[in-house]
């Protein structure tokens, strides 16, 4: 089981309390990236793989690759690892997902593949499919294999891709490998947007975004990394490229308003992440409170008890039943410790020159608002004051509806990109759009097929157009 390293590694890590003590840095830090989903051996891969019943056909594919929005084919893979070829295994996992390696060890498996594999239905645990694909690329990896497939004929065309993150890196190496000419562009330094300074450590620090991106490199996709476009330039990218993908992801984190949130330990959940990620951990106290109840709020809170908080409560204001993170992932929270106040939302954060506590306002739910969601009410005069040294808001991301806005034909639907969702053509202007920008926040996985639909729909826009 995973959980003995990763509890032995919090007690390492809680039990110096000097935060800045050389010791507890590299304590903490190994806490922090013990991994969830470590690699598998030679042997233990084989003896996984061989669990699984290489269900399905050509013609009825299996459950676990119904259920990857990458459309991995799973049981070919896992028949390849079996024969003891895990680089052939990794070539199939990599003709449908470039990004295999980051999505083995961040893709919510267990609510995807895992959840679909046929074992759950004979009271069996699935096939670890996660690990047995970081197994296969790994291993493909360290043979100095890149998994570069081949490249269609050049067409002359010239596709610009703006973000490189999952869906865009997606996008532009379908393109690539499709015969046009690609160009990304992204305001970062580096690929991988929020999978590289937002998702965390215990998932994945880095690697193997570097080798992600060689390949795309080897397909001849051409980076211009630090290049932050404004609205104009995105609008007119038209003018110099045959179609232009639309795969910039969310803005910075909402705010919740909440009086008081200038001072100081109170942070918004990408600063939070990004700050550990570098290596410059907060020094977070005895209690932290985290807001909020989606994935990123459960990886906040597993962070901060990785930290060395003697306690982490996340708040949020609706029940269980509506929050919206991943169920294992709240099992998982909850096994490391972490704390929950349901129907509690804050209304003060106070302190003398810093934070000390936060006031908190009980809630019922009423009817349902647009969500779906029961909406969350006041209970009058029911307050809770709940000491704490750091509190992490993790209530989502705002619409980069700003950056869009001049583009040709773009219309959106609650801050989201709205497009064809068989084309990822946005209107009919030969801009095309992927991601969170579209979907308000998924997951890697889920981008990764964005991006491919919205590559193939420019591919079919530019043969349309070279054909009249």
């Amino acid at each position: 089981m995973r959980a003995e390293p990763i509890m032995r590694g919090l007690r390492k890590a809680a039990e110096r309390p000097n935060l800045y003590d050389a010791a507890h840095l590299s304590d903490t830090w190994e806490a922090m990236t013990t991994e969830l989903k470590p690699p598998l051996s030679h042997e233990d891969a084989y003896i996984e793989a061989y669990r699984c019943l290489l269900c399905g056909g050509p013609h009825n594919p299996a459950p676990c690759t119904v259920a990857c929005p990458a459309d991995v084919d799973v049981a070919g893979f896992m028949e390849a690892i079996i024969n003891g070829d895990p680089v052939t295994s990794a070539g199939i996992i990599a003709s449908t997902n470039p990004l295999g390696g980051t999505c083995a060890r961040v893709c919510p498996t267990e609510e995807l593949c895992e959840g679909a594999c046929v074992l759950n239905l004979q009271g069996q645990r699935p096939v670890d499919i996660a690990r047995l694909q970081r197994y296969a690329m790994d291993q493909a990896e360290k043979v100095g294999d890149l998994l570069v497939p081949d490249k269609a004929p050049a067409t002359g065309a010239r596709v610009a891709v703006v973000g490189g993150g999952p869906a865009g890196m997606a996008a532009a190496s379908r393109l690539a490998e499709l015969g046009h000419g690609v160009e990304v562009f992204d305001a970062y330094s580096n690929t991988g947007g929020l999978v590289r300074a937002a998702i965390a450590p215990y998932r994945q620090v880095f690697d193997p975004l570097p080798t992600e991106t060689s390949r795309l490199l080897e397909l001849g996709v051409k980076f211009h990394l630090g290049a932050e476009l404004t609205p104009e330039q995105v609008a007119t990218l038209r003018d110099r490229y045959s179609a232009v993908i639309l795969a910039i992801g969310m803005g910075e984190d909402s705010a919740t308003g909440t009086p008081g949130s200038g001072l100081p330990g109170v942070w918004n959940s990408l600063p939070f992440i990004a700050a550990i990620k570098s290596g410059n951990f907060p020094e977070v106290g005895e209690h932290v409170v985290v807001v909020g109840g989606g994935n990123t709020a459960m990886d906040v809170a597993r962070e901060a008890v990785r930290l060395g908080a003697a306690k982490v409560t996340v708040v949020y204001r609706r029940t269980r039943e509506e929050m919206p993170a991943f169920w294992v992932e709240y099992e998982e929270a909850v096994e490391e410790g972490v704390e929950f106040a349901w129907l509690t939302n804050p209304i003060r954060y106070e302190g003398r020159g810093y934070l000390e506590r936060v006031v908190c306002q009980r809630m019922e739910l009423s009817e349902p608002d647009q969500s779906g969601r029961r909406r969350p009410v006041p209970l009058q005069g029911e307050e809770l004051v709940v000491e704490a040294g750091t509190v992490v808001e993790a209530i989502g991301q705002r619409p980069r509806t700003s950056l869009l806005a001049r583009v040709e034909g773009a219309t959106f639907d609650s801050g989201r990109l709205v497009i064809d969702p068989f084309s990822g053509r946005i209107g009919t202007s030969a801009f095309f759009g992927a991601g969170d920008a579209v979907n308000g926040g998924a997951t890697v996985v889920e981008a990764v097929r964005l991006g491919k639909i919205a590559a193939e729909g420019a591919h079919d826009f530019i043969l349309e157009r070279s054909s009249r």
